[in-house]
């Protein structure tokens, strides 16, 4: 017990005394703490956030009745319900038990301001429906003015007033989506806040919600209903369901708010949270290295000193216990730290999220038990991992060690560890492109992915001599030979500098391929797809569109300058079981503005009876021409489709194509969601582009765009995941650089007699510097290296692993992974900065004296 004391005595006294030592550890784990931290409270934030946004939504509404079968189609978190007659309203009003019954009409409605410009969209709902008179089933409450009493009139949320700068008596339009003018009478609130997260709503009369946002007047979203006091939900429930006609169910209020809870939580948010872990696994990961070469040099350096203790009579186990005991207390002190920053960090996401166009509603920062306990247990667990590959080495220095003049870490790379890497290599490399390339697999690919990063951090000092001979090449003058001979001295240490700066860049540039892939893939689908001129839409979140007024194709195609002009609306049906997108539009003129590839049979031919199917789900079923597909509608109606046409191309046209009268007995809202136009021979991309504007400024402005801008518009996404993915990944390479910056720090120190040496004999203090400075930028320029070479094989195999389709375009994009590197290099060489800097200040005497 006695010794044990004694190495921790000498632990603390080793960290007063060389704080500066494990200033690069402190901070590295520090800021992995910190992002796993913010990345807990952050999921935490967001799900209570949600909550008591759905809770202030239904918080007086006791039970909802509305249509008992829900279609969703893939990719959808939320599905599409039939309407139910609003009629029920007032005969439910009657019935014992109840309070009050209200309908409630919703659907798509963007404001637009006077200058013509969407406010909201892009992300967030933008939602119309009927002011609710009662003011407990009513989620929102006038905050200013009054309810909207005659057609026309209109109450807002305020946030949606503070964005368009609109006030009580403005006028605007409401894009429901037919266009719809409005006199503002009220500002409301959601639950005392500016509105239901970030969603925008307009509420108008009943009346004029029915017009515009149903399928036929006497419709209703819903009937929100409110129970007398003392009746419960779930006899609220039971006393309704004798009174409800078939296809139309009650629930209590708390289902509706748990079901929409476990959707966002389900569906969004934990996939989110999963992918904001990732990010912060990547920092740890990167930490990781790190503290390991921290450690390792710092066990390197005190050789002497450990042998020392050996020699007077210290066991292994307590060297080892030593070294672990300063890990131990760098760890809890910097996870300590890392929490407090994980708030900040947190709060910095919420908002960064928004900014970049994710629907986050607000909230005050929620901190639970794990999301403090998780990420301390980590980075304590993390940090002690990492030196203890370290400590176990200083606990087998031999007592004879004392003797030696010098205690450089010279480790470097053995054969064993160039087999072992080279069939890591070939098997991480082999079932990556396997699983890319056959299927394809994304499980197949990602565990090839991992072995193949394994691979990397064994072959990392094997190749590290390798690579900084050839990238030092070009430096012929003494500092950098110098500067190339140094970093070839310690392979181990070279490589575990490196890797952790080729790990950041090597995300950085598998999303920057992965991305540029997209959007060229969206560029060849647009130019294969669009035979039109110009597409007339409202851009929404991703690649689809919001809702677009019916009305617009017709009026387009009057225009003298139009040959062709095309609406595609949207519907949704199961088809043999499955929830399916349906295209619904004139299917025997898509040729004229979509490129459908091969055709069998007419698409002219369909009537009410029949639709068209991708080439693609006609195998899927086995399907061909004069086949039966069974489509069920949300209004309950099953009906047999016959297939009269089988399409090559499903890009812009969809997996089926039903006519317009066979739509129309199962439509809800009235809409579309692109029009295509072509213009006539002659006429100019300019002038066709500004006459169909003209007529758009009409149906509430959507816009009016080229084939390029169409193919640039749809890839926005995908700017947007890549700007988010930058900004999370920039914690990783910042915790690289303190890696670097750490390691020359030590290595100063370790080389203290040498570079006086060099001082002596003549090297100038700009020399030194300099000799510094390279010995960084040639350890960041193997990582930037190796983490492109990486990242570009590891990007194309996700561009292949997620093509299921085998349409898919791989890009390599040369100016933006030139940017990485160049960025990797002045980190490297802004890294050396204050290291170089203090190298430079030795005292000449001092340091050849040293021992």
């Amino acid at each position: 017990m006695s010794g044990t004391r004694a190495s921790l005595r000498l632990s603390m006294a080793g960290l007063r005394t060389h704080k500066r030592r494990f200033a690069g550890t402190f901070f590295a784990v520090l800021l992995g703490v910190a992002f796993l931290g913010g990345t807990l409270v952050m999921g935490d934030t967001l799900r209570s956030s949600f909550d008591a946004m759905f809770g202030r939504a239904t918080g007086g509404t006791d039970a909802v009745v509305r249509g008992d079968d829900m279609i969703t189609t893939p990719g959808e978190s939320f599905g599409t319900r039939q309407t139910v007659p609003a009629r029920l309203a007032d005969e439910i009003a009657q019935l014992p038990g109840v309070a009050a019954a209200e309908p409630r009409i919703e659907g798509p409605g963007q404001i637009i301001d006077e200058d013509g410009e969407p406010v909201g969209g892009g992300g967030p709902p933008t939602l119309a429906g009927n002011w609710i008179a009662d003011e407990e089933l009513n989620s929102y409450q006038i905050a200013d003015g009054r309810a909207p009493e005659r057609s026309g009139e209109a109450v807002i949320n305020r946030g949606a007033a503070d964005a368009a700068g609109l006030e009580i008596g403005d006028t605007a339009t409401v894009r429901t989506p037919d266009p719809l003018r409005i006199e503002i009478v009220g500002i409301s609130t959601f639950g005392g806040e500016d509105g239901m997260g970030q969603t925008t709503f307009t509420a108008l009369t009943r009346a004029d919600a029915e017009k515009y946002l149903t399928p036929e007047p006497g419709r209703a979203t819903s009937i929100q209903v409110r129970a007398d006091s003392g009746e419960s939900q779930s006899g609220l429930v039971r006393a309704l369901a004798p009174a409800l006609p078939d296809g139309v169910e009650a629930v209590t209020g708390q289902e509706v708010t748990e079901e929409n809870q476990d959707q966002i939580a389900g569906q969004f948010l934990s996939g989110f949270t999963a992918g904001l872990l990732g990010f912060a696994g990547v920092a740890m990961l990167v930490a990781t290295f790190s503290i390991y070469n921290t450690f390792a040099i710092v066990v390197a350096q005190r050789t002497r000193d450990n042998a020392l203790l050996r020699a007077i009579g210290a066991t292994r186990r307590q060297v080892v216990a030593q070294t672990m005991a300063e890990a131990l207390a760098v760890a809890v002190l910097a996870s300590l730290a890392g929490l407090a920053g994980g708030l900040g960090i947190a709060a910095g996401l919420q908002a960064l999220f928004p900014a970049v166009g994710f629907p986050f509603p607000d909230g005050d920062l929620v901190v639970s038990g794990l999301s403090l306990a998780l990420p301390f247990a980590t980075g304590v667990l993390v940090c002690l991992a990492s030196a203890l590959a370290p400590a176990v080495r200083a606990g087998r220095t031999a007592p004879l060690a004392a003797l030696r003049e010098t205690a450089v870490d010279d480790s470097g790379s053995s054969r064993v560890r160039a087999l072992v890497g080279g069939v890591l290599t070939a098997a991480g490399a082999g079932l990556t492109v396997y699983g890319a390339s056959s299927g394809p697999s994304v499980l197949l690919t990602v565990a090839g992915a991992v072995i193949t990063l394994a691979a990397f951090v064994v072959l990392g000092p094997v190749a590290s001599a390798y690579a900084v001979r050839i990238l030092g090449a070009p430096l012929r003058r003494m500092n950098g030979r110098l500067a190339r001979r140094n970093a070839l001295r310690s392979p181990k240490r070279t490589a575990a500098t490196a890797t952790a700066l080729m790990i950041g860049v090597a995300v950085v540039s598998l999303f920057t391929v992965f991305g540029a892939s997209l959007k060229s893939t969206m560029d060849q689908t647009v130019s294969r797809a669009f035979a039109g001129d110009v597409a007339v839409r409202v851009p929404a979140f991703g690649p689809e569109s919001g809702a677009l007024s019916p009305k617009v194709a017709p009026a387009v195609a009057q225009l003298r300058e139009v040959e062709h002009a095309l609406g595609l609306g949207s519907g949704v049906a199961r088809v043999d079981g499955d929830g399916r997108a349906l295209t619904v539009t004139d299917p025997g003129r898509m040729g004229d503005v979509l490129d459908l590839g091969a055709v069998e049979g007419s698409l002219a031919d369909l009537g009410t009876n029949g639709v068209a199917v991708s080439e693609s789900e006609a195998d899927d079923h086995g399907w061909e021409v004069g086949s039966t597909a069974r489509f069920t509608f949300t209004d309950g109606e099953k009906q047999p489709f016959t297939v009269r046409a089988v399409y090559d191309q499903a890009d812009l046209a969809g997996d089926y194509v039903l006519t317009r009268e066979a739509w129309e007995p199962h439509r809800m809202q009235d809409s579309d969601t692109l029009v295509a136009v072509a213009f006539k021979d002659g006429v100019s991309e300019d002038g066709g582009k500004a006459a169909v504007e003209k007529v758009a400024e009409r149906y509430g402005s959507p816009e009016v765009q080229t084939r390029d801008e169409f193919a640039e518009s749809s890839a926005a996404g995908v700017d947007m995941m890549l700007t988010l993915v930058y900004a999370l990944l920039a914690l990783a390479v910042v915790i690289a650089l303190l890696g670097i910056a750490n390691t020359l720090t030590l290595a100063v120190h370790e080389r203290t007699r040498e570079l006086g040496l060099l001082r002596a004999v003549g090297q100038t203090r700009a020399q030194l510097r300099a000799m510094v400075r390279w010995e960084s930028v040639l350890v960041a320029a193997f990582g930037t290296a190796g983490g492109l070479v990486l990242g570009g094989f590891l990007g194309w195999a996700m561009t292949k692993a997620t093509d299921s389709s085998g349409d898919g375009v791989f890009t390599v994009p040369p100016v933006q992974l030139t940017i990485v590197a160049l960025v990797g290099l002045t980190a490297g060489a802004l890294a050396a900065w204050r290291p170089s800097r203090r190298a430079a200040r030795l005292d000449v005497l001092g340091a050849i004296a040293t021992e």
